[in-house]
């Protein structure tokens, strides 16, 4: 049986390969994906490896290339990707990439250097052309009579001594210093002035209206041009000090009118001249980009596959000789062909003469689990995994799942509309999922929806089934056949009569729907949801014991697969025989209700003799005999019913015992007759009713001390009292199904009344807009609360039916995943799976 239900058979082999031909050999079973390697080295440190160094170049090439990457993104420059997958270069090309990688990061770092340095001249320039722009109205107000200013300010900075000494001594020049300074920083930098001057200071400041980029960042900063008055050169050395704590920046700045306009007139001419050079220079950066852009995710790929060739290496061990490299690893036996056709292509690529050997081994050790998968089953199988990797050879629930999940989802979700919704959501993301998956996202919710994508397409096609079945499309119905309910009352009675009901006998025509049902149910009264609860309710309970019949049914396949006679005999017979004689008999006594008793036929089979199922089986448990019967009505629903009932639940109860001991009992007694404490391990799991990883197909089968005798009754009398008491907690488990389903179509049919059918009574052209608007408000609401919220509600119900109820009959789930040495998951991982430790 192929790997759709069970997964590939695995072989643990010993590969052998010349030196020479081992980076070659390994390059082709890379692009292959099929061979997983085992680490023959798990003691040696992993930089005293034999190929670290390699690893080590690896690693510095991919930090060159991200920080090429890194320069690329910052200018906005697109990187060609054709999707082409390059082969991994050989090991005499590294020396060329790496000469490449070392002069794009050489030149790149040589011209960001120079570009910084000119940037952060341009901006001192800048902010000098500032400066002398700014300060200019400041020494103006001397030359346009405004000395009584300049002699005001003079008497605020002189103290009365200084002002009595030096009046013999001429007028008092005062002094200055300018800058810049971050705009932030200015009202603490003008109060410390203050204080540390004792006032002794005068402080003019104007801000620069167009922001000025950081040569360092390239973030954009807002300043302020300042100038300071003083006296003396005491407080010229504090202020000084003041302006380099608070990192402002200090520039010249002469006395003289005519010295300052030709420093004004110097500082445009360079301005201009560095605008020219600053412009080659990032052309000449973006030639550089542009060029790197066109290679760097070939170059990535290349790296990262001589990466995770020579970390590989690490992981095979050195003949005596030097010459040989031995590795283990598993391999499908169906690929195995394949795998020694890609091994030699290595060999002749390398020239080596000595061809490489793959030898199968034997082992007791647990095979990696492999269920192949394309990119339809992939979702499905990912549900599965989620839940626990199956063991070895373990009967896959996937191929099943494709089917029973939607189903099951759809059970819940059951609406025309609602699933048409779902249905073109998931087809318009299949139709266009080569774009989607070339469009990589770190959105998790998006590529959660995109890989699920045939799952939501399943859903929502299933979907619009049942709601077809249900006739319920955004809570209305659809009257394709008519309605087969004849009314034989005037129009003025039924619009008048709430309490009006139709008889079956009466007006009914006899005949079933053609499918699904009436539409006449959508505009019933009281009695519409009465009669689909106990629809929903009974389909609900049928499906979930099919479902866990089914489920049973699977772990026979198991057990036979892994010859496991014990547990065949003694826990799959008894389980499906409790399960048949009273879940599948209650999903009996259903259908012959259904088909026995009618409102049209007469007693003792007319509608009111017929019994509640429910309480038919709680007295068939406590072995009650029925209450007496209505007038003209039978007691049970065929000839000896009762009979039936007594005995089947016998069977039922005989079925634990067997269950609890009969399993254990037959270890104690084949131990006794080896005589041998403890028995050899190749059969420990087939006796204690596990799945044995190994198999008849397997490595040999695990090889395991067995379980202590009190240890295998423990596990069984927790085996058997979790499937006793989980057949009935799992079987109203299914119930969910009914609820979600009811509580779906009630929300749809608030939306309805209380929203849009208000927007439908208005009349005229303003009724046209209130429409409109009420139409979309009621469907975002639509869209966001019945279709995503309740559609992951019923996912996540749909989930846990399949994961506890359905698996938990057969699925283990105790193996782990094949990770075979893949270029393809290691290039889509990025560096991270082959990082040395």
């Amino acid at each position: 049986m192929g790997s759709l239900f069970r997964s590939e058979e695995m072989a643990l082999c010993q590969l052998f390969l010349q030196s020479e031909a081992a980076y070659a050999c390994v390059s082709e079973l890379g692009e292959l994906g099929l061979v997983q390697f085992r680490d023959l080295n798990p003691d040696v440190n992993a930089f005293q490896r034999k190929f670290v160094n390699e690893v080590r170049r690896c690693d510095e090439m991919e930090r060159k290339l991200r920080y090429l990457e890194k320069e690329i993104k910052k200018d906005g420059i697109p990187m060609l990707d054709t999707g082409e997958s390059p082969e991994a270069p050989q090991p005499r090309e590294m020396i060329d990439l790496e000469a490449t990688f070392e002069k794009l990061e050489n030149e790149l770092r040589e011209v960001n250097q120079n570009a910084e340095a000119l940037k952060r001249n341009f901006l001192e320039l800048t902010e000098l052309k500032h400066i002398l722009r700014k300060t200019q109205v400041f020494f103006d107000e001397q030359e346009g009579g405004a000395n009584q200013t300049t002699e005001s300010m003079t008497r605020a900075l002189i103290t009365d001594e200084a002002r009595t000494a030096g009046a013999s001594m001429g007028p008092v020049q005062l002094g200055f210093v300018a800058g810049v300074i971050l705009r932030e920083r200015l009202p603490p930098f003008e109060r410390m002035l203050w204080r540390a001057c004792r006032g002794n200071v005068f402080l003019r400041q104007a801000m620069i209206e167009t922001p000025l980029e950081d040569p360092t960042n390239g973030d954009q900063v807002h300043k302020s041009v300042f100038i300071i008055f003083f006296q003396g050169d005491q407080l010229k050395t504090r202020v000084k000090k003041i302006c380099e704590g608070f990192r402002a920046t200090l520039y010249p700045c002469p006395e003289a009118p005519a010295d300052r306009r030709e420093m004004a007139m110097g500082v445009m001419t360079r301005i201009e001249d560095l605008n020219t050079v600053l412009g080659q220079t990032q052309d000449h950066r973006h030639r550089v980009l542009v060029a790197a852009a066109k290679n760097l995710k070939n170059w990535f790929v290349k790296v990262r596959k001589i990466k995770a060739i020579y970390h590989t290496l690490n992981l095979f061990n050195l003949d005596v000789t030097q010459k040989c490299l031995i590795a283990e690893c598993w391999v499908p036996l169906l690929d195995f062909e394949t795998i020694q056709l890609a091994l030699r292509r290595g060999t002749e690529r390398s020239g080596s003469s000595v061809p490489p050997i793959l030898n199968r081994m034997q082992t007791f050790e647990n095979p990696p689990t492999y269920n192949r998968t394309n990119k339809f089953t992939k979702a499905f199988q990912a549900l599965i995994d989620a839940y626990g990797v199956a063991s070895y050879r373990e009967m896959n629930p996937a191929p099943y799942t494709i089917i029973t999940f939607p189903f099951l989802f759809a059970v819940m979700f059951g609406d025309l509309g609602h699933g048409a919704i779902m249905a073109l959501f998931g087809l318009w993301m299949i139709r266009k999922e080569k774009g989607l998956a070339a469009q990589k996202t770190d959105n998790e919710i998006w590529n959660i929806f995109f890989g699920g994508r045939y799952i939501i397409f399943l859903m929502g096609v299933f979907s619009m089934y049942t709601g077809l079945i249900y006739n319920d499309i955004f809570s209305k119905s659809l009257n394709i056949f008519g309605s087969h309910w004849q009314m034989s009352y005037n129009k003025s009675t039924v619009m008048e009569n709430k309490y009006l009901q139709l008889s079956p006998k009466e007006d009914y025509e006899g005949t079933p729907y053609p499918f699904g049902m009436d539409p006449i149910w959508q505009v019933a009264g009281s009695n519409k949801i009465i009669f689909h609860n106990a629809y929903k309710m009974k389909i609900s309970i049928i499906f979930g014991v099919i479902h866990m019949v089914f489920g049973v049914v699977m772990s026979w396949h198991n057990h036979t697969y892994f010859r496991n006679r014990i547990s065949m005999i003694y826990e799959f017979i008894p389980q499906l025989v409790f399960l048949l004689l009273l879940f599948f008999y209650m999903v009996l006594l259903m259908f012959i209700k259904w088909i026995k008793f009618a409102a049209t036929n007469p007693k003792p089979y007319s509608e009111a003799c017929a019994p509640s199922i429910l309480i038919t089986f709680i007295d068939m448990v406590l072995f009650n005999k029925p209450k007496e019967p209505v007038k003209d009505c039978e007691v049970y629903m065929f000839f000896g019913q009762h009979f039936v009932q007594v005995l089947f639940v016998l069977l039922a109860l005989c079925c634990i015992p067997i269950m609890l001991l009969a399993k254990p009992m037959l270890i104690m007694q084949a131990r006794k007759l080896a005589n041998v404490q403890p028995i050899a391990g190749a059969s420990s799991d087939a006796e204690t009713g596990g799945v044995s990883n190994g198999g008849p197909h397997g490595g040999g089968g695990p090889h395991e001390e067995e379980e202590e005798m009190s240890e295998i009754f423990i596990h069984q009398s927790i085996h058997t009292i979790e499937y006793v008491l989980g057949s009935v907690s799992h079987t109203a488990s299914y119930l969910r199904l009914w609820a979600l389903s009811l509580a779906h179509a009630q929300l749809a049919e608030v939306l309805w009344t209380m929203v849009l059918s208000i927007g439908l009574k208005q009349e005229g052209w303003f009724g046209g807009v209130i429409l409109t608007c009420v139409f979309a408000f009621w469907a975002i609401l639509t869209v966001g609360i019945l279709v995503l919220m309740e559609g992951l509600s019923a996912f996540l119900h749909t989930l846990r039916l399949h994961w506890v109820e359905f698996q938990s009959k057969f699925y283990k789930g105790q193996g782990y995943a094949f990770q075979p040495f893949s270029f393809d998951a290691i290039i889509e991982n990025g560096s991270a799976a082959t990082e040395v430790e």
